[in-house]
């Protein structure tokens, strides 16, 4: 079982299924995000719970900054219409958005 890499944000099944981040402009144009959004159907189904934060190419909230570095942070952020930021009210945070860049919420 996967520890909590944030207290504020836990690294859920939940929060993963709710998640904006992978149909965020950001990271669409990403190859390294969508190769691992191909595969994450299968992960969430044999992982047999929560899969590994790398796995997942979101909940950046919780887990930190990407590690797929090929993002396009000019692009416009939509963490402000994310149930999970929302959730657990990440207005009040730092960063606010683009954790995806600037890391975990805090």
């Amino acid at each position: 079982m996967n520890e909590n890499p944030c207290p504020k944000v836990p690294f859920t099944a939940e929060n993963i299924t709710a998640c904006m981040c992978p149909r965020c402009p950001v990271q669409t144009g990403s190859r390294c995000v969508n190769e691992i959004l191909g595969k994450l159907d299968e992960v969430l189904g044999s992982a047999g719970g929560v899969p590994e934060p790398r796995d997942v190419p979101g909940v950046y909230c919780s887990t930190g900054a990407a590690t797929c570095k090929d993002l396009n942070p000019s692009q416009m952020c939509i963490c402000g219409s994310c149930a999970v930021w929302h959730r657990y009210n990440l207005v009040s945070g730092r960063p606010v958005y683009y954790f995806c860049k600037d890391g975990r919420a805090g």
